[in-house]
């Protein structure tokens, strides 16, 4: 099941558009291989206003979110994670505007690092929120949901009068999303996927990239396959013997640039210790990495 992609996009750097009634959306002048374009940055409702994810700390990004929001109050800065491209500007911004930052919680450093981009280690929330938790202004209304996978502190919010879901990195429609460990975790966002489908939203709005409209269950559902696809073929390299995660990427992601073969290798790896969970891997590492080796076993019989 091919995911359907959602490529194209219109828009210039610096200059905010309304793209739904309540969303208004700035695109940061971050390109890259995890950004696409850039960080897409939210301006949610109109006069009191809640802006996700403002993006990397850049001067003229700073002051194109400045111009965008001139003449509105700005209750509250949310972030999705705290990734390099989603939450550096979450502070000045929130200091500029006099209100406060709204996330699950700082994170913990992950590998991405090694991939092109960066944790943001310095990120702390004024205000700590989770599931359950409902954030609201004049006119719109936003249902804090955990999605535990891309990070542990994930969050997706779900804007009830579009009946529409902002899901930060967690589903894009350009791309599939990077669940690299120790702090990507397999498992969650397999149940995180799950989690978002089953709320039959009509529109994703993704941090990079143009909204999925179409069919966004069908969307998820494919989404969930690709990732049951790559479980599989790692399944068959174990079975046939392959030990090696790098090895398996070569051969796995042969049509995929060599480039993000990192990436690769680091999702690898976060299938593995899903695997590992489930009793049907085993490694001699205590803390696995891409550069262990793996043995496939039988599945653990109940006691």
């Amino acid at each position: 099941m091919a995911i359907p992609f959602v490529k194209e996009i219109d828009f210039e750097y610096g200059e905010v558009e309304q793209v739904s009634p309540l969303i208004r959306r700035v695109i940061a002048n971050n390109p890259g291989p995890f950004t696409y374009v850039g960080t897409g940055v939210y301006i949610i409702g109109h006069g009191e206003v809640a802006v996700l994810d403002p993006g990397p700390m850049q001067d003229e990004h700073f002051e194109a979110l400045k111009k965008a929001l001139d003449g509105e109050t700005v209750t509250h800065v949310l972030v999705s994670h705290g990734h390099s491209d989603h939450s550096p500007l979450a502070q000045p911004l929130a200091e500029w505007a006099g209100c406060k930052t709204y996330a699950k919680n700082c994170g913990v450093p992950t590998a991405k690092g090694e991939l092109g981009s960066a944790d943001d280690l310095g990120f702390q929330p004024d205000v700590l929120v989770g599931d359950g938790d409902v954030i609201s202004g004049p006119g719109w209304t936003l249902d804090v949901i955990e999605t535990p996978g891309h990070t542990s502190n994930h969050l997706c919010f779900g804007l009830r009068e579009e009946n529409a879901c902002l899901t930060g990195d967690h589903i894009m429609g350009w791309s599939t999303t990077i669940v690299a460990p120790p702090d990507g975790n397999m498992a969650d966002y397999m149940r995180s996927l799950d989690k978002i489908e089953a709320m039959d939203f009509g529109i994703l709005w993704p941090t990079h990239g143009s909204p999925v409209r179409e069919d966004v269950k069908g969307f998820i559902q494919a989404y969930r396959q690709h990732r049951l696809d790559r479980e599989a073929a790692i399944i068959k390299h174990l079975k046939a013997g392959e030990t090696n995660i790098p090895r398996m990427v070569e051969t796995m992601y042969a049509d995929v640039e060599k480039r993000l073969h990192p990436a690769a290798a680091m999702s690898v790896l976060g299938h593995m210790l899903k695997l590992i969970e489930e009793g049907r891997v085993t490694t001699p590492d205590t803390t696995p990495t891409v550069r262990s080796t793996f043995t496939w076993t039988a599945l653990r019989k109940s006691a």
